[in-house]
């Protein structure tokens, strides 16, 4: 079997994938209990590890699963053991209404946990009615805090914008507040220990990421662009040279994301550390992906996906649903690519 093919219905019957109610479990014996749902395309930055300056062709809005068909995804997938659920892009609060989609999602029985990332920009408008339809907790992208480096990185928006929906986030009580930062050396590694400090006293997670080569930001990687890929034990190693050893907190849940999570030795918040590239989490991931245009996949940079679209539109079952994300499940690697094989996606339409 192909493993980056994308398959559709008459794929999962031929492939002999029946449909159950039981926990999904691929061939590496993970199992899934996190879907992350793309809800749109769209986006209102452009930053240079994700799409080009000028932006890429947004989708027709036909192409778009509807609140209706997402929440009939997330209905078969609570059926077979999911109980959290994350909305990303994009970015979500350009998806109208998106707050009347969380009041759907929390209505799922099963579904324990509802997530959201933003990069934060309409965060501020949006974080109460958010809070009151259900959102439990959110993770705000944001890269600098010099307000230059914010235009050469995000190429639109305004830092000031992004800093006061982290604090509408907090008033609403949105909680844990989880910052991702992605490293780019060169443009933003140098403020690794300024991240780090928001937690001395705030309770939030700051959260360093490793870029990821994929689609059109891939050549701006490695020295050929604008920034230098750094690891994750480099940005560690420079949060540590200031504030001395980190005390780990791999502990319950924690041992299921993506993220090592340490404590600066008596900080309120916690720091996290995604090393996708450097340190691969594959043997920990417990996630099924959903993109806005109806594909499931089972990784983010690897294995392809499963058409369920034409189930959602053509009168298919649960059953069938069920029997895609087991399809999906089946085309997960052990461990992803290296950066070089990785195949072209495109983040804004899968979600980071």
């Amino acid at each position: 079997m192909a493993k980056n093919a994308t398959f559709g219905l008459a794929g999962l019957l031929t492939h002999g994938y029946m449909p159950g109610q039981d926990h999904i479990m691929d061939a590496y014996g993970r199992t899934f209990s996190y879907l992350r749902i793309s809800v749109t395309d769209l986006c209102n930055l452009r930053c240079v590890y994700c799409m080009p300056e000028e932006g890429v062709e947004w989708l027709p809005p036909q192409e778009i699963l509807t609140f209706e068909e997402i929440v009939t995804v997330v209905e078969a997938a609570a059926a077979c053991g999911v109980h959290k659920v994350r909305l990303t892009g994009g970015e979500p609060l350009m998806r109208k209404q998106i707050d009347r989609l969380v009041d759907l999602v929390v209505r799922v029985p099963g579904i324990t946990d509802l997530a959201m990332t933003t990069n934060g920009i309409r965060l501020e408008k949006f974080a109460t009615r958010l809070a009151t339809a259900g959102l439990k907790r959110i993770n705000i992208s944001l890269d600098t805090m010099d307000p230059v480096k914010f235009k050469t990185i995000a190429r639109r928006g305004e830092l000031g914008d992004v800093l006061q929906g982290i604090r509408a986030a907090e008033a609403a009580g949105l909680s844990p507040i989880k910052i991702n930062t992605v490293v780019l050396g060169g443009l933003n590694d140098a403020e690794a220990v300024d991240f780090a400090a928001l937690t001395l006293v705030r309770p939030l997670e700051v959260r360093f990421i490793e870029y990821m080569p994929l689609a059109e930001a891939k050549d701006c990687a490695l020295g050929s662009g604008d920034f230098v890929f750094v690891p994750g034990n480099v940005t560690k190693a420079r949060v540590e040279e200031r504030f001395g050893a980190l005390e780990p907190l791999e502990v319950g849940d924690n041992m299921k994301g993506p993220a090592e999570v340490w404590q600066i030795k008596g900080a309120a918040g916690r720091i996290g550390f995604i090393s996708a590239m450097s340190a691969p989490f594959c043997r920990r991931c417990d996630r099924l992906r959903l993109t806005c245009t109806g594909e499931v996949r089972s990784c983010l940079l690897d294995g392809g996906g499963v058409e369920i679209k034409s189930i959602l539109r053509g009168g298919g079952s649960r059953g069938d649903l069920i029997a895609a994300f087991r399809l999906a499940a089946s085309l997960k690697p052990e461990v992803h690519k290296a950066w070089d094989e990785i195949p072209a996606a495109n983040m804004s339409r899968i979600g980071g």
